[in-house]
């Protein structure tokens, strides 16, 4: 247990944990993903939950991720970088109770997060871990939102931001970087080529990277998506969790902070069937899911109006796809045209401008329903990880 007596801080990080091959790395340096060659998996933080965790402690606490901070991996509570990001709202489906019918069906409506997107919570707490280790210049390939928020919180810690990203974004994903103060390279292709010249050029100069799952801390952010659904449906989780799945970290850092809830005593052994929606442009996920595969292919279909869900290959895809297996989950793709539809459906009857990523879902939804797959009075979640005010670009 790591423990900062001076500011009060009680992080209960113990280490960084492989949870494929058990190799365990020492959180007080610096560190990417697993040392054994033979793996190379992005690492898990583990925390000394042995001891009582009490729910009591979150009482008076401010509505942002870090009232979690004890299950969070800055030690030093100086280090955190905040925009306020965090306990964003649960919002009932009102007006299209034609399609919901039996079932109890919300939103978890990430929106609001600074820069507009869930990715204010990866980049905060990688952000804030890149600056209690000593890290000054951070770079990472994008599809859009994670580079605004990288560049939001590198800015707000005084740390060089440097983001790679498609020609093919819209342009208010540009604009926002480079006002942010970001260096930003637009290029030729997908959110792979963009990876691979990051990886490149880091190691040329010395860049520390915050590639998804390539660096442990994103997913501890993305995870307090997993606590504040706990949180606010009282400690009982719902019957069925919808996620849009590009790399995948918001849906492998839910499971993970169940487990971990679990392991606390704030929540039972129940959970939800976790559901991986994905672009048809983009559908190695659902492929490999629907055929037994441990593992899934690269699959790039070009363009989709849903810029995160064009991940040709995530990099933890055999962590998604045992998630969904253990959940009894389930995975499916949705067009761009449906995406489209949803997200004016949406607009029109429920006041809310989704990202095409969310609008994806109630597409799924109502697929999965008309099926039987979700089953009659099943309450239903579906996280909207972005502002749809960023894709006006991509909306005919």
């Amino acid at each position: 247990m790591i423990c900062d007596i001076k500011t009060g801080t009680h992080s209960l990080l113990l280490n960084l944990t492989c949870p494929e091959c058990g190799t365990i790395h020492n959180a007080e340096v610096i560190n990417t993903v697993c040392v054994n060659d033979a793996c190379k998996s992005t690492l898990f933080a583990k925390y000394n939950l042995s001891g009582s965790v009490d729910k009591s402690i979150l009482a008076n606490r401010p509505a942002t991720m870090w009232r979690y901070k004890e299950l969070l991996p800055v030690v030093d509570e100086r280090n955190i970088v905040t925009l306020g990001e965090g306990f964003t709202p649960i919002i009932p489906i009102e007006n299209l109770k034609q399609f919901v019918g039996d079932n109890e069906v919300f939103w978890k409506d990430e929106s609001g997060n600074p820069t507009g997107s869930f990715k204010a919570r990866g980049l905060s707490a990688a952000v804030s871990k890149a600056k209690e280790l000593g890290i000054d210049t951070i770079a990472t390939p994008t599809a859009g939102n994670a580079g605004g928020a990288l560049a939001a919180y590198a800015a707000r810690a005084g740390i060089k931001a440097i983001v790679y990203m498609p020609k093919q974004t819209p342009q208010v994903f540009k604009d926002e970087c480079r006002l942010y103060g970001a260096e930003l390279f637009e290029i030729d292709g997908n959110i792979s080529d963009c990876g691979k010249l990051v990886n490149e050029h880091s190691i040329l100069n010395d860049w520390f990277q915050v590639s998804t799952l390539k660096e442990p801390y994103r997913l501890e952010g993305k995870k307090t998506m997993g606590y504040e659904i706990a949180e606010q449906f009282n400690w009982q989780l719902p019957d069925v969790i919808l996620y849009p799945t590009g790399g995948g970290t918001g849906l492998i850092g839910m499971w993970k902070a169940f487990d971990e809830m679990e392991q606390t005593g704030w929540i039972d052994s129940r959970r939800p069937r976790m559901v991986a929606v994905q672009s048809e442009s983009c559908n190695g996920i659902v492929s490999a899911f629907n055929s037994g595969l441990q593992v899934s292919e690269f699959a790039d279909g070009g363009f989709t109006i849903a810029n995160g869900l064009r991940v040709p290959k995530p990099y933890a895809d055999k962590q998604i796809l045992k998630v969904l297996r253990e959940s009894n989950g389930a995975a499916l793709t949705i067009s761009d045209y449906e995406m489209s539809t949803a997200l004016k459906e949406i607009a029109r009857s429920e006041g809310m401008l989704v990202a095409p990523e969310g609008a994806a879902l109630w597409q799924a939804f109502k697929k999965l329903k008309a099926t039987q797959w979700i089953k009659p009075g099943e309450q239903v979640l579906m996280i909207n990880t972005g502002s749809g005010y960023k894709y006006l670009e991509n909306i005919n």
